[in-house]
């Protein structure tokens, strides 16, 4: 039999291409079929800093993924691209948004995107998700909870697996942020995990700090409270809808009287509770209007380019005690030495402290 495939012995005597049926010969079974024109896997990075400028949503969902990757061959490209695009980053508004699990914030965000987008705005929404400790990849997926928003050609979703760092920010999410804002991203909402009080984390790459809380939950519940709510720049109690109208703004009222005990999270802006309702769309332009209020006094006082220079010297100091802690563990002597250290720690031989010292000693850093 050849290699050629044929067509059935029931074929209809001068069929022509419209009888589109034939037989593959047998060894040729559950072999992919041999593309002509196979797709480019590798993007140049002139071909990433072009897609990017001109919007397009595909690639940008590709170089997102390049500077995640922690494969040492994409390092360098990924370095580089975000060095070519930083004359076109710093023009959005960064909003960061937390608060309790279960207080809406997907829906939320997805009810302020549709209004940014029906005003000219072009959101960008950065999804931190709890990571697998199987797959280590995104497990709440947000994209599939913003179904409407994420229909739009002028909106971006990305979820992004926070990869267990503390304050549910992903490690590279500084970065992803510059290349949405290159893409022409104006607001940049970033949805951090919501787990308890090591998400102030991303006040450090925000321009203001939403908290969404709901009411009715109690104190168990909202056990965030003081730490993060000390560097809200707003409170937004969420779900003040049908029965829960009066719970709402009885907790708004409580907040407000319990904000004027703390200090101000930002000098001379007064951070205030809210209410919303992100299912009937009520509230939304309130609480834009007073982010909008926010960046303007900022900008005036200009607290909005020295808490941005400040950010910018918190993104180097964190990926440098990254980059030490990756090559400590690269050294030769570590990789040989810890295990037997732990073992001894584990055995109750040796305090961890000791082995702390012991392993320091062995690489000459005492």
């Amino acid at each position: 039999m050849t290699t050629k495939n044929k067509k059935p012995e029931w074929t209809p005597e001068n069929a022509g291409r419209e009888f589109a049926s034939s037989v593959m010969p047998p060894e040729t079974y559950g072999q992919a079929p041999v593309l002509q024109n196979p797709k480019k896997t590798e993007m140049t990075l002139s071909e990433y800093k072009e897609g990017i400028l001109s919007k397009d949503k595909t690639v940008l969902a590709r170089a997102i993924t390049l500077i995640e990757s922690n494969a040492e061959k994409h390092f360098d490209t990924a370095q580089s691209l975000i060095k070519e695009i930083m004359p076109y980053t710093g023009k959005s508004i960064r909003v960061g948004i937390t608060g309790v699990p279960g207080a809406g914030k997907s829906t939320f965000i997805e009810s302020l995107g549709m209004y940014l987008i029906a005003n000219g705005k072009f959101p960008a929404i950065l999804a931190i998700d709890p990571s697998s400790t199987v797959s280590k990849g995104s497990i709440l997926g947000d994209k599939t909870r913003m179904e409407t928003l994420s229909k739009s050609d002028k909106a971006f979703i990305r979820p992004s697996p926070s990869s267990g760092n503390l304050g549910g920010v992903g490690r590279k999410t500084r970065e992803t942020m510059l290349l949405c804002e290159a893409a022409g991203f104006d607001v940049i909402l970033i949805e951090t995990v919501g787990v308890g009080q090591s998400e102030v984390t991303v006040r450090s790459i925000v321009d203001f700090f939403l908290l969404i809380l709901i009411s009715g939950a109690g104190d168990e519940l909202q056990g965030i409270k003081k730490g993060v709510i000390e560097l809200a720049d707003a409170i937004l109690i969420n779900k003040a809808d049908g029965e829960n109208i009066v719970t709402a703004e009885t907790a708004k009222s409580l907040y407000n009287n319990s904000l004027h005990y703390l200090a101000d999270a930002t000098p001379g802006w007064k951070t205030q509770a809210y209410t919303c309702s992100a299912v009937e769309n009520t509230g939304i332009e309130d609480i834009w209007n007073v982010i909008l209020d926010f960046i303007t006094y900022t900008e005036n006082t200009r607290i909005f380019g020295d808490r941005r220079q400040q950010q910018t010297k918190v993104w180097f100091e964190s990926m440098l005690h990254e980059a030490v802690l990756n090559q400590f563990y690269k050294d030769d002597i570590v990789k040989i030495n810890i295990e037997k250290i732990l073992q001894d720690i584990i055995s109750n031989d040796m305090t961890p402290v000791v082995g702390v010292k012991k392993i320091m000693e062995l690489v000459g850093k005492v």
